[in-house]
């Protein structure tokens, strides 16, 4: 950061100001401004740990005066704004005291023979986020969502992910015509049909269809589904949360690769 210290903020009509307010509280303000809020040391510290550096970092007044020295390597403009202001940026019910505002990345084109998940139209960005985690942890590098979807660098998804957006292909707005360039099959999940998945031989590699919390995956993804598999659930519940369902599924590919 640069030696002459932060710019503080203590004006509610900061161009600076309303600009953050728009990417923390607008889902999609991160693709008219190509840049993206990234809210709390936690993510913060993610995003540094995979080489990415700010062009802003922001710190509430009084956490800058504590603890400000501790950010002197992250790069980019110190932003200095007053408590209550900072309060007023903030998505979260109990905001945090700082964050960072990154360069969008580019999307990177569809990388046919990937490990993937392919998401399809799902609305929750609490369970896009938590996919995103399970994508991460069980080597599905490469996220493909379809128009529809919960936009993948908002800030309600970006916290869920909890820094796995750092470490993953992703690629959204996708036509279902656009999975035609996979080489890999699709598995796509049911509560009804196909085999029972602690039953099937799940290929690798492959992409994983996951669907919309209400409707489940669409009919033109189910028609290029190589394979449908179901979860037994042996409580009698009619069926499983789409991230939880992610979560055993991604978990079971990895474990029989």
């Amino acid at each position: 950061m640069t030696s002459a210290g932060p710019q503080f903020v203590s004006s509610r009509d900061n161009p600076l100001l309303k600009d953050l307010r728009r990417l923390a509280q607008d889902s999609t303000a991160y693709r008219k401004q190509g840049r993206v809020w990234l809210e709390g040391d936690h993510l913060c510290r993610a995003a540094l740990q995979r080489g990415l550096h700010p062009t802003h970092a922001v710190f509430q007044a009084s956490y800058w005066d504590s603890a400000g020295h501790q950010w002197a390597d992250a790069g980019g403009k110190a932003v200095a704004i007053e408590d209550g202001l900072f309060a007023s940026i903030s998505g979260l019910e109990s905001p945090a005291r700082m964050g960072f505002v990154l360069p969008l990345p580019a999307q990177p084109a569809l990388q046919a023979d990937a490990p993937s998940v392919v998401l399809d139209g799902l609305q929750d960005a609490g369970n896009v986020g938590t996919i995103l985690r399970s994508a991460g942890a069980f080597g599905f590098g490469q996220v493909l969502a379809m128009k529809g979807t919960a936009a993948l660098w908002s800030p309600k998804v970006l916290r869920a992910g909890m820094g796995a957006h750092f470490g993953l292909r992703l690629v959204e707005g996708l036509d279902p015509a656009a999975l035609e360039k996979l080489k890999v099959p699709l598995l796509a999940t049911s509560s009804h049909q196909g085999d029972y998945l602690h039953k099937a031989a799940l290929p690798w590699p492959c992409a994983w269809v996951f669907g919309h919390e209400g409707q489940g995956v669409g009919a033109a993804l189910a028609e290029r589904a190589a394979h449908f598999v179901r979860i037994v659930q042996p409580g009698g519940e009619e069926s499983l949360n789409v991230a939880a369902a992610a979560a055993i599924c991604l978990h079971a590919s990895a474990a029989g690769r």
